[in-house]
Parts: C-alpha cells; structure tokens; sequence
C-alpha cells in the first residue's frame, strides 16, 4: 500500500511539473530562474523515488543509511558536448564579418575551417576570440567607419559583429542543431538520480547559449537542472576556472565531487584548475589533442559509451580513476 501510495505521489508530481513548465507564471522566466524554482519538487520527487526502491542506478545504493547523502555533481559544457556548434558558430562569424563588410587591409575577415580550429582551442567566448584575432591580425574597418582608433570604438565594433553574429546562428540553430549520442539521456539519468546535482556551464553569450539549450535540451529538461550558468554571468572566460568554481559553490558540492565534461583543452583547461574532473568527448577537430597531457580523466569518442554507473560509482567506493575499462588509451 505504502508503494502504491508513493508512485501516485510521483505521478501527481510529474503532473505538477508538466504543468509549472507550461503556467504563464514561468514562461518568462530565463532557463535558470526556471530551474531554481523548480527545484524544491524535484528534490521532493527524488526523495519519493529513493523511498519507493526506485533509484535509477545502482550507484545510489553507495549514499548514506541515514538519509543523509555525499553530494557529487555532473556538469556539462555546452558547445561541442552537448551539440556539435562550432561550425554553425564559424559561419556566424562569417556572416556578421559579411554583414558589416570586416576588412583588414583590404581583405574581407573570415576564419576558415583550419583557422577557426586554432582559434577555438586557444580562447573562449565570441568576443574573447575577435579581440584576440584583431590584436593579432590587425583591426578591421567596417560599415561602422575606418580602424577603431579608440577603446571605446574597439568595443562598439566587436559589440554589434557579436549581436549580429548571434542573430544569424540563432537561425542557423533553429534549422540544423542536434543532440550529440548519448548527452540527453545521460543528463535524464542524472536528474532522475538522489545525490546528483546536474549542470551545464557555457562560455558562450547567453543569448546563444539559450538558443542552443532551449532548441535542444527543452524547457521541460532546463527546469529540472540545478544549475545553469552562461559566458555572461562570470567575469572571465574559460580556460579560466570561474565559471566551474561558481557552479561549485552554487550547487554546494566541492570541486573533488565534480565531474565534468568537456571537449576542447580549453574546456579541460578550467574543469582542471577548478579543482574538479574531466571526462573528455572529442570532436573531430580536438580529436588529436593532448588530453590525457594535460590532466582529463577519461577520452570517449561520445558519451552513449557510459552511463551514471560507470561514471559514479567508483568514485563513491572510494577509488580515484574514471571509466576504467571504457576510456581510450592513448600514448
């Protein structure tokens, strides 16, 4: 009877969830104001499950008798882990350079495939990576006028390529962007699990940024994640640790009981400064990396390799390593 009782509650849950997802009291919100208010409920339904023997991965069974729990948190980048971007944001670029016809020294601005490889395994965020390339290559003129030839200027040119590049890849998201293997149900396998906070932490503007979520991971999956930070909310981008030392402290749960997952050295870079570990998922242009050289934990072509209970439950037993027995080996 007491079963019983419990999934009726669940399923009165559920139903509750669905429903503040849809209610004109949330619909404004942004995804991470949807998440802290739903976040009670979810923890009340988690709480349900664990008591009806539901715990959606043996892992669980590692948390404490007495009801109290170690917290660990999984937390995901977005471009790259959670959707294969950085093309559609390549030509973004491109098109805004077009748009507000960028030349330096004559010749239009635009990163081809090679170059923008470089350019997004050394810096992170949009804006980082133009002031990088016109420190580098020379200040376009543009639409706007000649050569910057003040801060202020630099500032107002590298503003407006940024907003318009934003505005063509939020169509260019809306018309190709897909889930990489494995991302969503692994997220869904978190979220549905006691003493597993989940994330995603993204150096990207929040306005594409929450294209890109919104269009693939959905409203209803947004609202049940605990924590939600783009490139805007932190002072400095990634490699810098910030953004991961900020979900730490926003969860409550310390860097030794973070995972995270990343694509790119630079991703890895921060996950590692951070204090915290790293599963890589390449792409194919961060494929050949160092990573392992540089600290990652664990290399998987794509994340439909693992699952929670690979990922957590050695780390609840004590052990050190990630993904033994799944984790390429590279020399």
């Amino acid at each position: 009877v007491m079963l019983a009782r419990i999934a009726v509650a669940v399923v009165a849950m559920d139903a509750a969830l669905a429903f503040t997802c849809m209610s004109p009291m949330t619909s404004s919100r942004s995804p991470s104001q949807k998440m802290h208010f739903q976040s009670p409920l979810r923890s009340s339904r988690l709480g349900l499950l664990r008591m009806a023997g539901g715990s959606p991965m043996p892992a669980a069974d590692a948390m404490k008798k007495d009801g109290s729990q170690e917290k660990f948190a999984l937390l995901f980048d977005c471009d790259g882990v959670i959707v294969l971007t950085e093309e559609l944001h390549r030509l973004a670029y491109n098109g805004a350079f077009e748009d507000y016809s960028a030349k330096i020294n004559g010749e239009p601005v635009n990163w081809s495939v090679e170059y923008y490889d470089v350019l997004q395994n050394t810096v992170g965020g949009g804006k980082p990576k133009m002031r990088w390339h016109f420190n580098k290559n020379g200040w376009p003129t543009s639409k706007l006028g000649g050569v910057p030839s003040s801060e202020d200027a630099e500032n107002k040119l590298i503003d407006e390529l940024q907003d318009k590049k934003t505005e063509i890849y939020k169509k260019i998201v809306n018309e190709v962007a897909e889930a990489r293997p494995g991302v969503l149900s692994l997220m869904d396998e978190a979220i549905k699990t006691p003493g597993i906070a989940v994330g995603i932490c993204s150096a990207a503007t929040k306005a594409g940024f929450e294209q890109v979520v919104n269009s693939v991971v959905g409203a209803q999956r947004l609202s049940q994640l605990d924590v939600v930070i783009a490139g805007d909310d932190v002072p400095r981008k990634k490699p810098d640790p910030i953004i991961y030392q900020l979900a730490s402290e926003k969860i409550g749960v310390p860097p030794e009981r973070c995972i995270v997952v990343e694509d790119s050295l630079v991703g890895l870079r921060a996950a590692k400064g951070a204090g915290m570990k790293c599963i890589i998922t390449y792409t194919e242009s961060t494929k050949d990396q160092d990573f392992y050289g540089e600290g990652a934990d664990a290399v998987v072509a794509d994340l439909s390799l693992v699952n929670l209970d690979t990922i957590f439950t050695p780390l609840m037993q004590g052990q050190d390593s990630l993904l033994e027995g799944i984790k390429e080996v590279r020399k």
